[in-house]
């Protein structure tokens, strides 16, 4: 999941104690579909985007869904859409529509910025993706201020269950303040119902699909909901949706703590020199007394602090790619000689916090969407347990367990329709995983495609969050897939 809150999935990705909402998840039991009111459906309305220089050639439109599938001549909400057309249009196979991850990144700022990394598939191809519901520029939640999330990421986790209990509390009570009108309604269920919606909206007759981290749970659910409207679909990077909190928090951060020893020992051993010690002892000790010292006095940064957790947060961020490894090392160098901007600066990405000061929805969505998925609720004591368990294990990442108590006191009950995935019926799904991939650990993608029924495996052995980019070997497979249908052998192995 992209850069997720904690332990929060993928990928990844990555969060009821008080005034609980009467309204429940509106996910589950809905007897209505987008086909129900698909004839009544404004055709889109495509226009240049005009937001940046880097959008040039984009084309961006709204889709107008109901906010309650249950109540489809209710109150409507806006999915934010962009396109970039096919460039060979004799033989334009139709869209392929993206997510890449969260849950609550943004599709629009990702494809705008990442789409030379699919211009193969941009021959035949119009590259489609969105802001689900709840992100960025469809009714994106926000819960705090830019400065009361710099307070909370530079506090969260607290390793004690009382403190953690009042941030999360305070944090959940802001989403429901200020956003309490959509949370019972971002699951992933009903983002699923989006996507067919915009299927209709745009045309085609099957849904072509491009999913990574959380994007391969959307899909899943997708193709279960709807397995005969399943054209070519690629899910990059699974996640395994049966999991359950206090397993998907100890998964990630054994997940991370692999990562990052694989990163020191790259650091010793293919280096020629590593700033951090001669060897993965070393260098370890070096990160550990880092640690250490702003866990008992946090640095600065102009007029922000940088604490224990503002560290571990940019450690984790550097994590999700071996590209960002030496970004790491000269950050936590500098950082030893009392200069934390680098530190700071990864930390940054990771909370998806922009140069003015604000937040993206990112923080705020991803819980909302996770709670409302599930009706799994650890108490903060049993996640802190399972942090006290980890913590020889994984002694860095152990404290972000903590956050698997974050849906015990979410103002919105979950539902568990979007765990149980079942694909039956549809044409084969590509279920891609990386064998060290520390967000959406690789365990998870032989199991879901196994709960698809129609999954056929993808393996890259190799480092990192997502395969797609990473591999020649990958990128010809998915793209013969996509591009001619060719569906590689199940367990195909690339590196």
């Amino acid at each position: 999941m992209t850069a997720p809150r904690r332990f929060w999935p993928a990928l990844a990705a990555a969060v009821a104690g008080f005034g609980a909402m009467a309204a429940t998840a509106g996910c589950g039991g809905a007897k209505v579909t987008p086909d129900d009111y698909a004839s009544g459906m404004p055709s889109l309305s495509w226009k240049a985007c005009g937001e940046t220089a880097s959008s040039s050639g984009f084309e961006c439109a709204t889709l107008q869904v109901p906010l309650d599938y249950a109540k489809p001549e209710s109150r409507k909400i806006g999915i934010a859409l962009v396109r970039l057309p096919a460039t060979d249009k004799n033989r334009r196979i139709g869209s392929l529509v993206f997510n890449f991850g969260g849950p609550g990144g943004s599709g629009v700022t990702t494809l705008i910025n990442a789409a030379h990394a699919f211009s193969t598939l941009n021959t035949r191809y119009d590259l489609v993706s969105f802001d689900p519901r709840g992100v960025e520029r469809s009714s994106g939640i926000r819960c705090l201020s830019g400065p009361q999330m710099d307070q909370y990421m530079s506090r969260e986790p607290s390793e004690s269950a009382g403190a953690e209990t009042k941030l999360i509390t305070e944090f959940a009570q802001g989403c429901e303040r200020k956003a309490g009108w959509i949370l019972p309604y971002v699951g992933t269920v009903n983002a699923a119902r989006d996507m067919e919606a915009l299927r209709s909206a745009l045309g085609d007759p099957r849904l072509n699909f491009f999913g990574f981290s959380y994007g391969t749970h959307l899909g899943a659910v997708y193709a279960t909901q709807y397995p005969k409207k399943v054209g070519r679909m690629v899910l990059d990077s699974a996640v395994d949706p049966s999991v359950t909190m206090l397993d998907m928090a100890k998964t990630q951060a054994l997940g991370f703590q692999k990562a990052y020893e694989d990163y020191l020992a790259d650091c010793t051993k293919t280096r020629t020199s590593c700033p951090l010690g001669a060897d993965t002892a070393a260098a370890n000790a070096t990160v550990l007394r880092l640690l250490d010292t702003l866990a008992r006095t946090p640095g600065k940064v102009g007029s922000r602090t940088v604490t224990e957790d503002v560290a571990r947060a940019a450690i984790t961020q550097a994590l999700y790619s071996k590209l960002t490894w030496p970004l790491l090392t000269e950050a936590l160098d500098e950082a030893r000689k009392g200069k934390f901007d680098g530190l700071l600066a990864l930390a940054d990405q990771y909370a998806g916090r922009q140069p003015d000061g604000t937040y993206s929805t990112l923080q705020f969505s991803l819980p909302s969407v996770l709670c409302v998925d599930s009706t799994d609720r650890p108490s903060v004591a049993q996640a802190e347990e399972l942090a006290r368990r980890l913590k020889k294990r994984s002694p860095i990442f152990a404290p972000t367990a903590i956050s698997a108590g974050s849906c015990s006191v979410w103002p919105v009950r979950g539902d568990d329709a979007a765990r149980h995935v079942d694909a039956t019926g549809s044409d084969p799904i590509l279920v891609v995983g990386v064998t060290n991939d520390p967000a959406t650990p690789y365990q998870w993608a032989p199991r879901l495609a196994e709960q698809l029924r129609t999954g056929v495996l993808l393996t890259l052995n190799g480092e990192g969050h997502g395969a797609y980019g990473q591999s020649q070997c990958i990128d010809d497979k998915v793209n013969a897939f996509l591009l001619e249908g060719k569906v590689p052998a199940d367990g195909t192995r690339c590196g």
